[in-house]
């Protein structure tokens, strides 16, 4: 069932989620209500009042009701996401506790809890606490073992060229141009996310023409920056005001051109043709009867197979996967990087035959 895309629809996102298609939908960033519950005013030191969140929205009776809020939410957006899709979820302490046991109850995979470092965070102006300086996304798949999109080399490009890490710095809260006001210069929107977070969150996890859905559109942040990375995007809302303010907002985004060998940012393993150990054996890159090693490991050894499996010492049969992880006790493991040819003196990598194969195989196209 085809749906139209790029557009905030106008309504309660437990039943607009139920309308849509099942498993349509790839990355899924939600803001939902904190559950607050501020009962008065907050002042700063010199008696001017903050600007906290003091909207109908945010408020519930009690932590039952905002649980059974939660569940329903949270069920409807496991419906439409695809089997490989992945759902992010932001909060505070006052939430993302009972959002992440919910969120396991219902059957997502916790893959991640990422710390949002605020580098200018509000003071606790009482002195009774500590500042809150963070809050926490998780970062969850459909259910154990399901695949699901990374773009894990992309992301060290925010690391110094390392593996991203789960701690997220020099990140601001949305200030100066970037924070919404309204025709008398107040926050248009009480929880208005930085467009740097929502960078990470949509490069890391979804890839050009997936479309990314945002049950609590707010400001319309998710809808500008999955806009700019060539994402197509849907969000839903139910305040009239936040809708006008945030399609007014996504439609003044004007991404450049879209080039794939620009804006698609997949791993380039994942982006290289597929080779088979079959392949190899069959084209003769790899022969039967001959001998792997594992890890180098000369008591380690397997033999091949004509139907590509591989035989360990012990009798034990299997892909080059499954052996590798035989041999390891049960730890996961890719066959390509840890058996290895003897070449002479030299023990070469498996993964050096099937790259040797992928050149060959450009050359003769």
């Amino acid at each position: 069932m085809e749906f139209e895309r790029n557009r905030i629809i106008r309504g309660d996102c437990v039943q607009v989620l139920s309308s849509l298609p099942e498993s349509s939908v790839d990355l899924i960033f939600a803001d939902p209500p904190y559950n607050l519950q501020l009962e008065e005013d907050l002042h700063r030191p010199d008696m001017t009042r903050v600007e906290g969140v003091t909207d109908k929205w945010d408020r519930f009776e009690d932590f039952e009701s905002y649980d059974k809020f939660t569940a329903a939410w949270l069920t409807a957006c496991r419906h439409v996401l695809k089997p490989s899709g992945s759902i992010w979820v932001i909060g505070s302490y006052h939430n993302i506790f009972r959002v992440g046991r919910i969120m396991q109850d219902i059957g997502f995979w916790i893959l991640n809890d990422v710390v949002w470092v605020k580098t200018n965070p509000m003071p606790n102006f009482r002195g009774v606490r500590f500042a809150n300086a963070h809050e926490t996304l998780i970062w969850a798949s459909v259910t154990k073992g399901s695949r699901y999109m990374f773009n894990h080399q992309a992301m060290k490009g925010f690391n110094n060229d390392k593996q991203m890490r789960s701690d997220w710095w020099i990140i601001p809260l949305a200030k100066g141009p970037e924070r919404l006001r309204d025709e008398i210069g107040n926050t248009a929107h009480s929880t208005q996310k930085p467009e740097a977070l929502l960078y990470r969150v949509i490069l890391s996890s979804s890839n050009p023409g997936d479309l990314v859905l945002d049950p609590f559109m707010g400001s319309g942040t998710t809808g500008v920056v999955a806009k700019r990375l060539h994402r197509d995007w849907l969000g839903i809302e139910s305040e009239n005001k936040y809708i006008d303010l945030a399609q007014k907002r996504i439609n003044a985004v004007q991404p450049e051109d879209y080039d794939s060998s620009l804006f698609d940012v997949r791993d380039l393993k994942n982006k290289k043709s597929r080779v088979s150990f079959a392949t190899l054996l069959e084209n003769g890159i790899v022969r039967p009867g001959q001998k792997i090693y594992f890890q180098k490991n000369v008591d380690k050894m397997a033999v091949i197979k004509p139907d590509a499996k591989i035989r360990a010492i012990d009798g034990f049969e299997g892909s080059i996967h499954q052996v590798g992880t035989y041999y390891t006790g049960g730890s996961p493991c890719n066959g390509w990087k840890h058996w290895y040819v003897l070449d002479g003196s030299n023990y070469l990598p498996l993964d050096e035959f099937r790259e040797k194969y992928r050149l060959r195989i450009q050359s003769d196209q």
